[in-house]
C-alpha cells in the first residue's frame, strides 16, 4: 500500500467563527472535503487559529484594563484550544481523541495516528508562539516538505489592498521577498498573511507555504488533486 502523505493546514480562526458566528456551513464542506481526501490515503494536521474569536476577547479585556503582550497572547493561545475542539468534535471518527498542545514534546507525535487515526488537531502553545508557527513546527517533525495556509483572502499582495489600490497580487513569491513584506517581529494581534516568526522558520527549514482563501473548499480540492488553484505559493527556494 503507497505510504500515507501528511498534509499540515493550518486553519484561520475567522474561517470556524467569522464576526457574524461559527459558520457551520463551512465546517460541513470543509469536513466533508478532508474525509474525501482521506479516503485516498491522505493524513491530516490542523493547526486551528483563534481569529475573530481571540480579538473580540483581547478587545473587550482593553476596554477594562491596559492588557500586556503576554495577556493578549494566553487569551489568543485558550481561543485556539476552544476553535481546536470544535475541529476535533466533527472529525470525532477520524482524528486523535487529544489536541496537540506543545509541538516541541518529546514525545513521537506520530501516535496520533497509530490506532488508524487520519487527523491530528493541534492548537496554540504558549506566548510568542502562533498558530502558523505551531504548524511549521509539527510540519518539520513529521517531515511534511508544505504548509497549507487557508484563510479569507485569496492571493498574498505585495501592499495592504484596502488601503492602496495600486496592490499587485503575487502568484509565486521566495521567503527573502516574503519576508520583506511581513517583517520579522510577532504580536498578538498581528494580521499577516503568514506570521514573521513561522515565516522565517518555514525558510530555514525549506518549507512551501501555500496562502489561499479557505472558504472556497472547490478551491482547495484542485490544489489536492494538482490542478490550477487560486492561492499564493512560497517557495522553499527561488
Amino acid at each position: 500500500m503507497q505510504k500515507s502523505k501528511y498534509y499540515v493546514i493550518s486553519l484561520g480562526g475567522s474561517l470556524i467563527v467569522p464576526k457574524n458566528g461559527i459558520d457551520w456551513k463551512f465546517l460541513k464542506n470543509f469536513r466533508e472535503l478532508i474525509i474525501k481526501e482521506i479516503k485516498k490515503n491522505k493524513k491530516f494536521i490542523i493547526v486551528a487559529g483563534g481569529g475573530n474569536t481571540a480579538r473580540d476577547y483581547q478587545t473587550a479585556a482593553s476596554k477594562v484594563t491596559k492588557l500586556t503582550d503576554d495577556d493578549k497572547d494566553w487569551i489568543g493561545i485558550h481561543s485556539t484550544r476552544l476553535n481546536a475542539h470544535l475541529i476535533k468534535t466533527i472529525f470525532r471518527k477520524y482524528a486523535h481523541s487529544r489536541i496537540n498542545k506543545n509541538p516541541r514534546t518529546k514525545a513521537d507525535i506520530r501516535k496520533h495516528f497509530q490506532k488508524n487515526e487520519k487527523i491530528m488537531v493541534a492548537a496554540g502553545w504558549r506566548p510568542g508562539w502562533s498558530t502558523d508557527y505551531v504548524a511549521t513546527i509539527l510540519a518539520e517533525r513529521l517531515g511534511a516538505k508544505t504548509v497549507i495556509n487557508l484563510s479569507n483572502i485569496q492571493y498574498v499582495y505585495d501592499k495592504d489592498p484596502k488601503k492602496y489600490k495600486t496592490a499587485k497580487k503575487i502568484k509565486e513569491i521566495t521567503w527573502p521577498d516574503f519576508r520583506k513584506i511581513v517583517g520579522n517581529k510577532w504580536d498578538p494581534g498581528l494580521n499577516a498573511p503568514f506570521d514573521p516568526i513561522a515565516s522565517k522558520h518555514a525558510e530555514e527549514q525549506g518549507l512551501e507555504v501555500i496562502i489561499a482563501e479557505g472558504k472556497n473548499t472547490k478551491n482547495l480540492e484542485k490544489y489536492f488533486n494538482g490542478e490550477k488553484f487560486k492561492g499564493t505559493v512560497i517557495k522553499a527556494r527561488g
